[in-house]
């Protein structure tokens, strides 16, 4: 098989690839109470057809299934609310 291009063309074939399929970066907070306080329960990855969570307690879920889909699994009490906030770059 011949090489795609140049070092250089390669590289940036590569680049705009990842650039295309690159996950959406999200997070699981848990709200408590009627917003006394909150904390970030996951961090997570939504992919076309996929999302994986990983929980800061060292938890790994991976599941078809939407990122909102995914916070019953962050559920811990009546006061406790979960739900998904999508990270924004800076």
């Amino acid at each position: 098989m011949e090489p795609l291009g140049d070092a250089e063309a390669f590289s940036a074939m590569l680049a705009e690839m990842v650039a295309d399929q690159a996950p959406r970066v999200f997070a699981v907070v848990q709200e408590y109470g009627e917003r006394l306080d909150g904390r970030i329960a996951a961090w997570g990855m939504a992919f076309d057809e996929s999302v994986a969570v990983f929980g800061t307690s060292g938890n790994m879920f991976v599941s078809p299934r939407s990122p909102e889909d995914m916070t019953d699994r962050f559920c811990a009490g009546v006061d406790v609310t979960p739900r998904v906030v999508w990270a924004q770059p800076r």
